[in-house]
């Protein structure tokens, strides 16, 4: 099957993370293009998608291999080199892709700094070029710039087919939930109308239910924050007393049910700090239930 696509992988040398990114008119192309690991790099396959390319190309650079040395090292044994799409970014950050003289048009791929990428039949070139600006030009953590390289890219045309799912894939060392695996981001819209705008509200989701609260984002449950919190539990059920602002040891367990059921634990945690809320918890649950 031939697997369409635009895609960017990259290294981010102060999170220490290894990311990819994808977008296509392809059911769940997340699960055949994405591949990722912490300390080794990361791989797009795509194009006639050789899905072996993950895993082989993952082992090689673990094992001490350049990107341009495992793509060399992939291609060879390829009689169907010529039809792959291929991305990678080593454990260094430096970046190696192919892209077969079959592909079909337009394809091609761009590389940057820590970073490539690639699509095959797209509406242009600009495809390429709007994702590598937007890549470099966007703040925010790896994921969110993988993202807004995906956004881009469609903005500009993207597959001229249409679209149909996006996923966006992060690793670093011990980064995932838990922390006793890599996998810190590994979010997949696998078939949608607008795949990539899904994809953005997921990461967002991700960001509020696992993010590491910041410190300025710290505020004191005051008498007026508490009756507002008492509200919410009245309304949703979780508390029958009085609204007084009083944040009594009552108060806190009624509300710490809430934040289990909400999930939101990273960012309250009723036996670390019960007397401040997370400015982001807060405005979620005015949103969800003011």
């Amino acid at each position: 099957m031939h697997l369409n696509t635009f895609s960017i992988v990259a290294y981010d040398p102060d999170e220490k993370a290894w990311g990819v990114a994808v977008a296509s008119k392809f059911l769940a192309a997340g699960a055949v293009v994405n591949w990722a690991q912490a300390n080794a790099g990361a791989v797009a396959t795509q194009s006639y998608a050789k899905v072996s390319f993950g895993a082989d190309g993952l082992k090689m650079m673990a094992d001490g291999m350049s990107a341009t040395e495992t793509l060399t090292a992939l291609l060879a044994d390829d009689p169907g080199r010529e039809q792959r799409q291929v991305g990678l970014v080593d454990r260094e950050g430096h970046v190696a892709a192919h892209t077969g003289k079959n592909c079909h048009e337009w394809a091609g791929h761009r590389i940057g700094e820590g970073f490539t990428v690639q699509g095959n039949i797209l509406t242009g070139s600009d495809v390429l070029e709007s994702m590598s600006d937007a890549y470099t030009a966007a703040k925010g953590e790896l994921a969110d710039r993988l993202v807004a390289a995906l956004l881009a890219g469609s903005a500009a045309g993207g597959d001229k087919r249409g679209k149909q799912a996006a996923a966006v894939l992060v690793v670093c060392e011990n980064g995932g939930y838990g922390g006793d695996n890599d996998r810190y981001i590994d979010l997949r819209v696998d078939d949608d109308e607008t795949p990539i705008r899904k994809l953005r509200q997921l990461l967002d989701s991700h960001h509020l239910f696992f993010g590491i609260p910041k410190k300025e984002d710290r505020m004191r449950i005051d008498t007026e924050i508490a009756s507002e919190l008492q509200r919410i539990m009245m309304k949703q059920g979780y508390w029958s007393g009085e609204v007084d602002g009083s944040w009594d040891a009552i108060s806190q367990q009624a509300f710490w049910t809430l934040i289990g059921n909400e999930n939101l634990e990273e960012r309250w945690n009723m036996d670390k700090d019960p007397s401040h809320i997370d400015r982001v918890a807060l405005e979620y649950l005015r949103r969800r239930f003011g």
